[in-house]
């Protein structure tokens, strides 16, 4: 939150329920950002190598990403419809 003078400033809860409220949501923030950018980086590899046209290592690959995808949309990080469209996308890169 920005002050009038341009400051960072960070607003802290008075309440006990508040206080937990707010620690408990940056350790999901933080958990689910790693997750995301495994998700992600998992994606990138296998775009590289079809780009490369390893095809036999991108069909090992594709099955390390469905794994990833499912267990993602599976915790409630994104949408399951949205990792299917990712999956279905991905696998026409192989096709």
């Amino acid at each position: 939150m920005l002050s009038s003078l341009g400051v960072m400033v960070t607003i802290m809860p008075n309440i006990k329920s508040a206080k937990k409220r707010m620690r408990q949501n940056r350790v999901r923030r933080l958990r689910n950002r790693a997750a995301r950018t495994k998700m992600r980086t998992e994606i990138k590899e296998l775009r590289k190598m079809v780009s490369e046209k390893k095809l036999d290592q991108a069909q090992l690959q594709l099955k390390r990403v469905y794994s990833v995808i499912d267990r993602t949309a599976q915790k409630g990080m994104m949408h399951p419809n949205t990792g299917s469209r990712y999956k279905s996308r991905l696998s026409r890169l192989l096709d």
